[in-house]
């Protein structure tokens, strides 16, 4: 599919670890065809399974810096002694060409995002309770007793941040949800300023 005319919207999408979020993205990517998901960069070496530009862009902790200095990142971290940052460059590009632009990020990188693009629209997935959420995580069986509690709290935290976010989904049933974050994202191609190119044609004079 061709892009669509016009300049694409930014789309924040965070949630605490253990939510969903990813099987909801990985939904509905295959629907929007006029989303582009903007892979993440990182200094941390590949996991096992995971391939480059696939999951992370995997950069020398020297590129990154350097991006930093060249103001690359449209917003960056450090998380566990490895940085993890947005490529501005890229999404800004898709942005010109009419593509929307699907951010995978967490509260603190959706803080500058906010920054960088005021006008972008910030998602945030809910889990049904607290309750849900540990049960999730401990289906999981990738914790231990003392990193499920830091999940926990380091979630509660995260959840603090939801009313600053402009649309709040909660992810129970997993269809629900993913119709509810696919209908953002149609809802929001269908205004009127979206829409303007289409519109023209029938408001020019017919000159017969």
């Amino acid at each position: 599919m061709a892009a669509p005319l016009g300049r694409g919207q930014v789309y924040v999408i965070s949630a605490p670890s253990g939510v969903g979020k990813t099987t909801l993205i990985g939904r509905i990517l295959t629907k929007l065809p006029f989303v582009r998901y903007s892979v993440s960069c990182t200094t941390r070496p590949p996991r096992s399974g995971e391939t480059p530009g696939k999951d992370y862009h995997f950069l020398s902790r020297e590129e990154f810096q350097r991006g930093i200095g060249e103001g690359r990142f449209l917003e960056w971290a450090v998380v566990h002694d490895a940085y993890y940052g947005t490529d501005g460059d890229l999404v800004n590009r898709w942005l010109q060409d009419g593509w929307d632009v699907l951010l995978d990020i967490d509260v603190q990188g959706a803080r500058q995002i906010r920054c960088a693009h005021p006008q972008s629209l910030n998602i945030f997935i809910l889990p049904p309770s607290m309750e849900v959420l540990e049960e999730r995580l401990l289906r999981r069986g990738t914790e231990s007793a003392e990193q499920l509690k830091r999940r926990l709290a380091a979630a509660r935290d995260e959840i603090m941040e939801a009313p600053w976010y402009d649309f709040i989904i909660v992810n129970d049933l997993l269809h629900e949800a993913a119709a509810d974050l696919e209908s953002i994202f149609r809802a929001q191609r269908c205004r009127r300023f979206c829409q303007s190119w289409r519109v023209a044609p029938f408001l020019t004079p017919d000159d017969r």
